[in-house]
């Protein structure tokens, strides 16, 4: 027969105490003597108590859980935003739910209101324009978001997305490319400020950015657009991708196609996704630092639970990574 498990009551038998002072202190409720919460650890511990999670936030109002949306868990940016949020969860007793959006914005709003009532607070990756964000601060939840918004007091972080793609159009121009094309994804808010970035570098030498689009921010979308982009009437020297899923999309049809990279065409992405380093060209890319970029929204958002009110935009700077992907034109 199995043995039943300790009870709250069983550990204040044990330890001399009443029920009420086991609580307070399993919840963190109050703080008690040196002498006293050793004697408590210890009992637990010898009786191998376990706390129910769901009894323990009816009590606290806390699920010591947080909420994380992301827009696609097979984008390995995402996949290390994950990771970098999780190491700090888990640092504070924090337990991590993740949601994935699967870049449907039709679904973000409810998927995210059915999340911030189970959790103490969320990260949230959105696509939804600003003025559309606006129920978020009815959540009565703290929020971080992982972009910057010009018109909601929410903390965010995030990166320079305009000096991101300057640095590339300046690695290539370095390199004497001069027809340099852009396939972004338009629907993505921070397209516009990758256009600006790649746009006033290259007007500095009096020429002009040539716009494509993907149709989503994924390895297939830079396959299909491939041939849109190079068998046009003005082929480009040199291609700055979005993000590395659409680059190394794009590389694999290039060569299907039949040009040689980077002889025919130099391609860079960005994020700095693991792919990237073992694809054939490596390619070269911006490094956003996505694990670090998960870390500080978790620290932010702890803070906000602490009782902080960081209203504030935290940036990284981008970093150019050099790979085979880009060469001098011959």
């Amino acid at each position: 027969m199995k043995k039943p498990s300790p009870t709250i009551r069983d550990v204040a038998a044990a330890a001399g105490v009443s029920v009420a002072t086991v609580s307070k202190y399993i919840n963190g409720a109050q703080r008690f003597s040196a002498p006293v919460e050793a004697k408590l650890k210890a009992t637990i511990e010898k009786l191998g108590y376990r706390s129910n999670p769901l009894a323990r936030s009816m009590i606290t109002g806390q699920t010591r859980t947080i909420g994380l949306t992301i827009l696609d868990i097979s984008n390995p940016h995402f996949t290390s935003v994950v990771k970098g949020a999780n190491r700090v969860a888990l640092q504070h007793d924090y337990t991590l739910l993740l949601v994935d959006a699967e870049e449907n914005q039709a679904r973000e709003r409810p998927l995210i209101e059915a999340l911030a009532q189970r959790v103490d607070g969320l990260i949230v990756s959105s696509r939804m324009p600003d003025e559309a964000l606006q129920w978020m601060l009815e959540l009565n939840k703290p929020v971080v978001l992982l972009r910057r918004s010009q018109q909601l007091p929410i903390p965010s972080v995030g990166i320079d997305n305009q000096l991101a793609t300057y640095m590339l159009a300046q690695h290539l121009l370095s390199q004497g490319h001069r027809r340099i094309a852009y396939l972004g994804f338009g629907q993505a808010r921070i397209n516009d400020e990758r256009i600006r970035g790649a746009s006033e570098c290259l007007a500095r030498s009096g020429l002009t950015l040539e716009v494509h689009d993907a149709y989503a921010p994924t390895a297939q979308a830079g396959e299909r657009a491939c041939s849109r982009v190079m068998l046009g009437q003005n082929r480009p020297e040199a291609v700055i991708c979005y993000n590395d899923l659409i680059a190394l999309g794009f590389m694999k049809e290039a060569a299907a196609l039949g040009f040689r990279l980077p002889q025919d065409v130099s391609v860079t992405g960005i994020d700095n996704v693991p792919y990237g380093e073992y694809s054939a060209p490596s390619l070269t890319t911006v490094d956003i630092q996505s694990e670090k970029m998960g870390e500080l929204a978790m620290r932010k958002l702890l803070d906000l639970l602490g009782g902080g009110s960081d209203s504030g935009y935290a940036t990284f700077e981008p970093r150019l990574i050099v790979r085979e992907s880009t060469a001098r034109r011959g």
